[in-house]
């Protein structure tokens, strides 16, 4: 023993040496704490009010213990504006041996009496520096490292947890030009790491309660949250979004935090009670969800987020498995996955919420059902986008309709148009209307314009074109707004006789349903589904039908349509009550329909074989000689945003410009006889009675003329 303390005396001087340095400097620190308190305060309040307009005032910060901090009367008021924070007494403790270690750990937190007030008057916010953007220095780029800082800020957060808490009395308000809100915390308690608390909202009108267990050490949260004797609703989403949400209770589970491999893995749970839910765009009926839950985990890696497959999502006796990726380097893209396993068919369709379906609502079903959706896309190649979506069925079928029979086209029937939610007129789709046409009687040119136009794909899909669907993510991605649908036939005549007109998520999840039902159990046949169309689309403001469209435009059974007047009609299906800027005063067709998009539609035609050459021999002989004649519009001065609106509108014509360039031997030649006829026209015209060339026209013109030359 003697000769290890010989061996190793030095050591032990050494290190008995920087003991009583560390006790000196500790003794110095506590008895300088209060200078650096005051002293780290005012730096704080000098840099606010600099860099934020701030105006912090704490009274009588002080000392109450080895570690505890007291503050009274605390205040943050932006200067010029509403006051943000007040505080009455505030009390803070530390734990110390992690703060030996730069770690910060609160061990309580004692706050009564105080206000936190957002406010939004006219645009004048008392917020608006936490909104503002931070100056980086951009001599020296970062990258930015997403699971590192996920899990810095989720510690620190952790570590704001005391183990001590008593909040008492502190009010939460937000108050804009057109709402107002406030939330008063009563009690806020954690004691022995159990959570209670109450909140009172809006001085009475409902009280909440969190509760629940809270270990911030083992990085385990257990709460829920529900309201005394009714549910929780949200009053401030109603009047400023106007969405109405209300729920039982919902609750939360925090498992486990893991921070290995720069990958920050988070698992846990939600789930929520009798959720009610309902927003115009969401749907037109309350929809309601008895119990709705996610086991998940997710994954914050140094450049991605993303929900793991392992995820599981229960609706009633639906599960699915997700897997959401968002990858921001060395290129942003998306990747979306779900499946379900095999399914009995009547609890797929019993999962839904109540009141999202307004057609399939009661359906009786047999068999099993199993979906998969898969969709990719690079923010670089939008165009290379990936998707998949499909309802495998096995020994399915339909035992009962719902509220509406899917299968009522298949004998006549009344169609009701509506207009802006009004209904406009019943109409008999069936012999026993005059105007009603068969598919027989239907002139072939306008039906291949139409299917051209439309949805070519339509007697060989079953109710979807993915490739349509595809064409449209990749075109609204690249145009950062809505330009082009991916809508079918089927999709559009399900959509008007089954359906109400608005335009709704639950809407739109149903139409696909019934398009899926009618197509894969081949409920109606193609020729009748394509047949029913024809007879109650809208092709001007109150003319619905090939026989109504006809007599009005041209003064024409369907059966007697050439090729330039079924081009023309399959041009304004999308956009019918434009008609009348389509056509010159004396009835004849402008060039802005009858050139390129004739030419187009009809080179395409001619290849699949449904026209000749002979048959585009007098297409452009298109003149209104009907009803229609009256109403075109014979003086058009239009700006140049309404011409890229009406040009835009046209979204058939968008798509069909977009996906089939013309070859050359489609677009010269027809373009000289274009450039002829435009010019017989110009002459026949007085100068009183010729439109003003629009923007659209003059490019056109100027393009044909540099053609030409070439």
């Amino acid at each position: 023993m003697r000769v290890f303390f010989k061996r190793y005396r030095w050591m032990f001087i050494i290190l008995f040496f920087l003991f009583l340095v560390a006790c000196v400097a500790a003794v110095i620190a506590y008895n300088k704490r209060e200078s650096i308190l005051q002293s780290t305060i005012a730096k704080v309040i000098a840099k606010e009010r600099r860099e934020n307009d701030l105006d912090i005032k704490i009274n009588n910060p002080h000392f109450t213990g080895l570690s505890t901090v007291q503050m009274n009367a605390i205040s943050v008021v932006p200067i010029g504006k509403d006051t943000l924070l007040h505080i009455h007494d505030l009390k803070v403790g530390v734990r110390i041996l992690p703060l030996l270690t730069g770690n910060v750990k609160l061990s309580e937190v004692i706050l009564n009496d105080g206000i936190f007030n957002l406010v939004s008057r006219k645009g004048v916010k008392n917020f608006d520096f936490l909104l503002k953007d931070k100056k980086q220095d951009t001599t020296v780029k970062h990258e930015l490292d997403l699971g590192k800082l996920a899990n810095r800020i989720l510690n620190s957060a952790l570590n704001k947890i005391p183990n001590n808490l008593s909040v008492k009395n502190f009010n939460a308000s937000i108050t804009d030009d057109s709402a107002h809100t406030d939330v008063l915390a009563k009690e806020i308690l954690i004691d022995n790491k159990k959570l209670s608390s109450t909140f009172i909202l809006n001085k009475g009108e409902a009280t909440w309660h969190l509760n629940g267990k809270v270990n911030p050490g083992s990085n385990e949260l257990d709460v829920k949250f529900y309201a005394e004797g009714k549910k929780v609703e949200f009053p401030y989403l109603q009047q400023k979004y106007g969405i109405k949400m209300n729920f039982d209770t919902i609750a939360t589970r925090m498992d486990d935090i893991d921070y290995r491999r720069d990958n920050l893995t988070i698992t846990g749970a939600w789930s929520i009670r009798n959720l009610l839910i309902n927003h115009p765009k969401i749907a037109s009926n309350d929809i309601k969800i008895e119990y709705g839950s996610i086991d998940a985990a997710m994954i914050i890696g140094k450049n991605y987020i993303a929900l793991d497959s392992l995820s599981t999502i229960h609706l009633k006796k639906l599960e699915a498995h997700p897997y959401i990726k968002y990858t921001l380097r060395p290129t942003k893209n998306y990747q979306l996955n779900l499946k379900t396993d095999w399914i009995n068919g009547q609890d797929f369709f019993d999962s839904f919420p109540t009141g999202m379906f307004e057609s399939l609502e009661g359906i009786k079903v047999s068999g099993k059902l199993k979906y998969t959706f898969n969709f990719y896309l690079d923010e670089t190649n939008p165009d290379s986008v990936r998707l998949d979506s499909r309802l495998d069925k096995q020994d399915f079928r339909i035992t009962a309709f719902g509220k509406t029979n899917l299968q009522k086209i298949n004998q006549p029937f009344v169609y009701t148009p509506y207009e802006y939610g009004k209904p406009m007129r019943n109409i008999m789709i069936g012999p026993s209307n005059p105007n009603f046409t068969s598919y027989a009687n239907i002139s072939p040119y306008l039906k291949n314009s139409i299917l051209t136009a439309e949805d070519a794909a339509f007697f060989s899909h079953k109710g979807f074109y993915e490739e349509a669907f595809r064409k449209s993510i990749a075109t609204n991605y690249k145009a950062k707004s809505f330009k082009r649908g991916g809508s079918t036939i089927s999709m559009q005549l399900v959509k008007n006789v089954y359906l109400s007109r608005q335009k709704t998520v639950a809407r739109k999840v149903e139409e696909m349903l019934i398009v899926w039902l009618i197509e894969n159990l081949r409920l109606t046949s193609k020729e009748r589904m394509f047949e029913v169309y024809l007879n109650i689309i809208e092709w001007a403001p109150n003319v619905y039908g090939v026989g109504e469209a006809s007599k009005f435009y041209f003064a024409k059974t369907p059966a007697e349509l050439n090729l330039g007047e079924s081009m023309f009609l399959a041009s304004i299906i999308p956009s019918p009550k434009r008609y009348g800027r389509q056509f010159f005063p004396d009835g004849s067709l402008k060039p802005r329909i009858s050139g390129y998009y004739f030419n187009l539609i009809s080179g395409l035609m001619l290849k699949r074989g449904q026209i000749t050459e002979s048959d585009k021999a007098d297409m452009y002989n298109v003149e209104l000689r009907g009803p229609a004649r009256n109403y075109v519009i014979k003086t058009t001065v239009l700006s140049d945003s309404t011409m890229n609106e009406e040009g835009d509108e046209n979204d058939s014509q968008q798509q069909i410009l977009q996906d089939h360039p013309a070859p050359v031997e489609l677009e010269l030649e027809p373009k000289k006889q274009t450039q002829e006829i435009i010019k017989t026209q110009t002459i026949e015209k007085s100068d009183s009675e010729q439109p003003k060339e629009t923007k659209a026209e003059r490019r056109k013109r100027r393009k044909e003329e540099q053609l030409k030359k070439q």
